[in-house]
């Protein structure tokens, strides 16, 4: 699946072998091209290139700064996980190729005792 983040003009991509659990491993994160926006619009379609099809997932916001060097932490807050039964919002971290969620305490599922 592709991660994308609107930024500017276009969408900063990785690629993920699937969506990252709240509080869960993390994931590899394989930087890709930049994305049209218009991918952020769609809920499905033709991939270029008869390379097969794209379907959204979950959509959402994002709040924080995408910091200008892609080799920086990025560390941003998401809105919009409910429909993955996630707690939201969720902090989303992407460094040294790595992709993690964690739900803020208030929002992490209660521990059984």
């Amino acid at each position: 699946m592709d991660l994308l983040l609107e930024d500017g003009e276009s969408c900063r991509t990785w690629r993920l072998s699937s969506v990252p659990l709240p509080n869960g491993p993390s994931l590899q994160a394989i930087p890709l091209p930049r994305h049209r926006l218009i991918w952020l619009e769609r809920t499905s379609a033709a991939v270029s290139g008869g390379r097969g099809w794209g379907r959204r997932i979950v959509g959402g916001a994002f709040q924080g700064v995408l910091p200008d060097d892609p080799n920086e932490l990025i560390k941003v807050d998401l809105r919009g996980t409910a429909a993955l039964h996630f707690p939201d919002p969720l902090t989303l971290e992407l460094a040294d190729g790595r992709c993690r969620l964690h739900a803020s305490a208030h929002n992490a599922p209660a521990q059984s005792t």
